[in-house]
């Protein structure tokens, strides 16, 4: 999300927005708009008032979610935005602002990127050692829910390389492949996983001390799962290269003080191989996607970085087999889909003016 300009005029409001308002002390208020890039939700500053007005009319259930989540989260003592009123029935709600400092707008300035990641898994640590961590209900990541997001490999990525393939036919074998993959992660279930754990969906409240410093957007998806997803999420981030070295120094931090319960680090390392693999296959998918169905090429740019981490991810995680069923079923994937790629990638500034998303 970022400031749009000039502010949003109160009849561009949602009807029963005025009203809501107006119950809460805030008739006339001045207000700003927000874009939103892949979201059906909008916000709306409320100027002066460290508040935003969040509807989310067109996802009932998101809505529902994002306010019991946000209750968790803060339960927890991390820092979500607050829900300080809520119309469950038209689906708005007046919640915490906490301003414009995200992470990628951070690292853009020249923060220090190590403090900031190191910051962003002491918080993930936090949430994976709570005791009532994962005492939410939510849907659970199983294997299902993993294949499911792999068919979108099968149905985006692999006819933009082969155009004649037989889909359902890949698709099939995709997934037979996986389900053997996907036993070690199959019945983890232990956390809450955000999902879009990354430096879009970060802030840095420097009012705040400890673990709640890092401020946590955009979790009304999340799910009960493995506690190494939203780590991939965060060191192998589709958008932006960690220094070097940075990525193996915060997994060692997270191994070293990660929750006994989790086996260890050669049981923690296993298992975020083969979901930064899940995932980035995932996120090829997505991107075609955007590009070809939603008119939104600019994630193609990402193409080649997220080719790379695929590949590592499947060596890391001994995959293979799947990478012998792509080498055949798709001749020359890699090479071909550099070449679906635009010669430059955005730049943050970009980034944070048209919003980024992989899902």
């Amino acid at each position: 999300m970022t400031l749009a300009s000039p502010p949003l005029l109160s009849d561009s409001l949602p009807a029963p927005a005025p009203a809501f308002l107006a119950q809460q002390g805030m008739a006339g208020v001045p207000v700003q708009g927000f874009v939103a890039d892949a979201s059906t939700r909008s916000y709306a500053r409320l100027v002066g008032k460290g508040a935003l007005l969040m509807d989310d009319r067109h996802d009932p259930a998101g809505f529902a979610a994002y306010l019991a989540i946000s209750d968790h989260l803060n339960g927890l003592g991390l820092s979500a935005p607050r829900v300080l009123a809520a119309d469950r029935d038209s689906c708005l709600a007046l919640v915490e602002d906490f301003g414009d400092t995200t992470y990628a707008r951070c690292l853009a300035e020249g923060e220090d990127e190590a403090g900031l990641y190191q910051l962003a898994v002491d918080a993930l640590l936090h949430l994976h050692h709570a005791p009532e961590g994962a005492a939410l209900d939510r849907p659970v990541y199983d294997r299902a829910v993993h294949l499911d997001e792999l068919s979108v490999f099968s149905q985006w990525f692999a006819p933009a390389l082969r155009p004649e393939i037989d889909v359902a036919f890949f698709d099939t074998e995709f997934r037979r492949l996986w389900s053997e993959a996907l036993a070690p992660v199959d019945t983890r279930h232990d956390t809450l996983v955000l999902r879009d754990f990354h430096v879009d969906n970060l802030m840095l409240l420097s009012d705040r001390d400890g673990v709640a410093r890092c401020g946590l957007l955009d979790f009304q998806d999340a799910i009960l799962g493995p506690c190494e997803y939203d780590l991939v999420s965060l060191l192998q981030d589709a958008r932006r290269d960690l220094a070097p070295g940075l990525e193996a120094q915060l997994l060692a931090r997270y191994c070293a003080q990660a929750p006994a319960h989790l086996g260890g680090e050669a049981a923690i390392r296993q298992r975020y191989a083969l979901l930064g693999a899940q995932r980035h296959a995932r996120i090829l998918g997505v991107f075609l996607r955007l590009d070809r169905r939603d008119g939104k090429p600019r994630y193609m740019t990402f193409l080649p970085r997220v080719l790379t981490q695929f590949q590592q991810a499947l060596d890391d995680a001994g995959l293979t087999d799947i990478r012998d069923f792509l080498n055949t079923a798709l001749p020359g994937w890699t090479e071909a889909a550099t070449r679906l790629a635009p010669c430059s990638a955005p730049t943050e500034k970009t980034l944070q003016m048209n919003g980024s998303s992989d899902d």
